[in-house]
């Protein structure tokens, strides 16, 4: 009998196999990393092959370690770094150009062009989403306008589109021998190709962005049997499962109910606030999103506070500066000092995502003097993460109506006790963490299939498995929080319009 069920976890900076019990508790795990490529400035792809390579040796890896065999899984599911964007050939599964990553702002000039006719938010009715360099959408326009030869592939029905989860799921099922080309719900609504009401991918922006239909895979529900494995390691197990990172982040914190929200720490940040079957439409700058699709069942929404940099300024921190020789040195060299010293660190590396949505801000420190050293800085990379958490937060309260009582937080940056101890002095309420706290995306996208074949009964069976891990309550006087927070707003203010 199937006693565990698989998920593969395909982020930005790495590609993970992980295998749950039936508790959500990790029975193996492999990891690979992958190279970040930056061809110019604001520029950032990925090699598919690479991560669909790593994807097939972490697969192997963990089911060697753990001894298991195909038949000891109920089923896979599959998570994925949003947006990013693959375009490969349907006849040699051959990428006909790197990815481009969700972080890349190389389609800023379409941006320009298609806001000065109906402004950034002329498509945000249909989509929930700004026009910004953020989504897949414009990406696919960029290949097909400037690689050689792939706009006539693709009006030639030979060019299939997808973001890492499509590009995945159709490897897995076959590839170029039938392999399945679709996508879930969520994935799709963050093309800004899609329409948030029906589901469906919307004609008129297809036409307006000058994408062909043909190449679009088609869009599915998050939880359902997609088709079976053909990778020996996994052979004939069924992927059943399609969660964007975020919003497997969600379901992995089990935030089914409306008002219920969770923000992952991760390369960037991302909070999303379930609001039901009700789609909010954003006035203070954040998206509205699809959160999840199970089966037959309607469709739940999300609104979305995005934020760009976050664990990546730590590696910046890291490899650009050398301040630090491995990421988790951040919190030991910030704890040699007992305050910022009045020193702010805006990461607007690629602008500003929510709810500024400003492509041409870029990183600045502010308030440096000659007694600020490296300690100060590295706390103020640290308390960066932590203000722009406030400035979505405080958005997301203003369009739902709803006040948070506590943050779930989850992802790799919940490991530092000094960055979760300031988050909840800043936000002046409590964070928590579940025991599943690095891996809640994984357990996610394992929810959603293993509802999909019966492993998982219902939604009760998946609260039953969440429990806190951590707590940390704010511990901060009410006018220093205030006086802190006056000063970010001043150095996020300087940071605009820095380009252009």
């Amino acid at each position: 009998m199937a006693n565990h069920i698989g998920a593969i976890d395909q982020g930005t900076t790495s590609t993970r196999f992980i295998v749950f019990d039936q508790s959500g508790r990790i029975k193996a795990i492999a990891q690979m990393e992958h190279e970040q490529i930056y061809p110019r400035p604001g520029w950032v792809e990925h090699d598919p092959e690479e991560i669909w390579q790593n994807t097939r040796e972490v697969i192997a890896d963990a089911m060697a370690k753990s001894g298991l065999q195909p038949k000891d899984l109920a089923a896979i599911g599959i998570t994925n770094q949003r947006e990013t964007t693959v375009m490969w050939n349907r006849k040699t599964g051959k990428p006909v150009a790197n990815a481009l990553v969700w972080q890349d702002t190389r389609v800023a000039e379409y941006v320009n062009e298609l806001a000065t006719e109906g402004g950034q938010d002329r498509f945000r009715t249909k989509t929930g989403l700004p026009l910004t360099t953020y989504f897949s959408g414009l990406k696919i326009r960029w290949i097909l306008e400037n690689v050689s030869g792939v706009r006539k592939l693709a009006d030639a029905g030979e060019v299939l589109f997808g973001n890492i989860d499509t590009f995945l799921l159709w490897h897995l099922t076959g590839g170029c021998n039938g392999g399945v080309h679709v996508t879930d719900v969520t994935n799709a609504s963050r093309t800004q190709l899609m329409n948030l009401e029906t589901l469906t991918w919307d004609d008129e922006i297809l036409k307006i962005f000058r994408i062909p239909p043909a190449i679009l895979p088609q869009i599915r529900s998050s939880s359902e049997n997609y088709g079976p494995a053909t990778e020996q390691s996994v052979r004939n197990v069924a992927i059943a499962g399609i969660l964007g990172d975020q919003q497997a982040a969600l379901v992995g914190q089990t935030c089914f109910e409306p008002g219920e929200a969770k923000n992952t720490y991760g390369t960037g940040c991302f909070l999303l606030m379930n609001t039901g079957t009700r789609k909010i439409d954003s006035r203070s700058g954040l998206l509205t999103t699809v959160a999840y699709k199970f089966g037959d069942q309607p469709a739940h929404y999300a609104l979305e506070g995005s934020i760009a940099i976050t664990g990546a300024l730590v590696q910046w921190v890291r490899d650009n500066l050398g301040l630090i020789r491995k990421s988790s040195d951040i919190e030991s060299l910030a704890r040699t000092v007992d305050d910022n010293g009045g020193v702010y660190f805006v990461p607007a590396f690629s602008g500003l995502y929510a709810p500024y949505w400003n492509d041409s801000a870029r990183g600045i420190i502010a308030g440096l003097t000659r007694y600020a050293n490296k300690g100060h800085i590295a706390r103020a990379v640290l308390e960066a993460t932590a203000f722009q958490t406030r400035d979505v937060l405080e958005a997301m309260e203003k369009d739902s109506g709803i006040q948070l009582d506590i943050l779930r937080a989850d992802g790799g940056m919940v490991a530092d006790e000094l960055l979760m101890q300031f988050q909840a002095d800043i936000l002046n309420r409590p964070v928590v963490c579940p025991v599943t706290k690095d891996a809640t995306t994984a357990l996610g996208a394992a929810y959603a299939a293993g509802l999909a074949v019966g492993y998982f009964k219902d939604l009760k069976d998946l609260r039953a498995n969440w429990a806190v891990d951590c707590t940390w309550k704010p511990n901060l006087p009410d006018a220093k929080r205030d006086e802190m927070y006056r000063l970010w707003k001043r150095a996020v203010s300087k940071s605009f319009d820095w380009v252009g």
